[in-house]
């Protein structure tokens, strides 16, 4: 019964922690909206658009995995608050950098459901992603 005591006692940290993870993946939701320049939910919920679908849930699992990296790599709450922040800036600069860059015409790609564009979009969200956790080591 010890034994599930102990293991019990990190049950509010890890509460404080998921809890503000999804408060920080709910934020991410709104910032990425508003970074682009399509309304994602609009193309998956009324369009179907599976392009759409795939580059949403591709930078959902970026910055997840981010957040993933700051709070497994921070020493107190508040140096992952910070990393978490600094994790979202590098999710929504990919988006941007790719966007006004390498595939300038991605929006109007995603727009007209091109599997393709979601597909690119999508990995390098998970890429950038994966660089931002592993960053975070130290």
């Amino acid at each position: 019964m010890e034994t599930i005591a102990t293991s019990l006692s990190g049950l509010a940290n890890f509460g404080v922690y998921f809890g503000s993870a999804l408060l920080f993946l709910l934020a991410f939701k709104f910032l990425y909206a508003l970074v682009t320049p399509h309304n994602e939910w609009s193309l998956i919920k009324d369009q179907q658009n599976t392009a759409a679908a795939v580059a949403f849930g591709g930078a959902i699992i970026g910055f997840c995995i981010a957040i993933s990296g700051a709070i497994s790599n921070s020493d107190t709450f508040t140096d992952y608050v910070v990393w978490s922040v600094i994790a979202l800036i590098a999710q929504l600069l990919a988006f941007a950098i790719l966007r006004f860059t390498f595939m300038p015409k991605i929006a109007e790609r995603l727009e007209k459901a091109e599997l393709s564009a979601g597909v690119i979009l999508a990995s390098v969200s998970v890429g950038v992603g994966l660089l931002n956790a592993a960053c975070m080591t130290y």
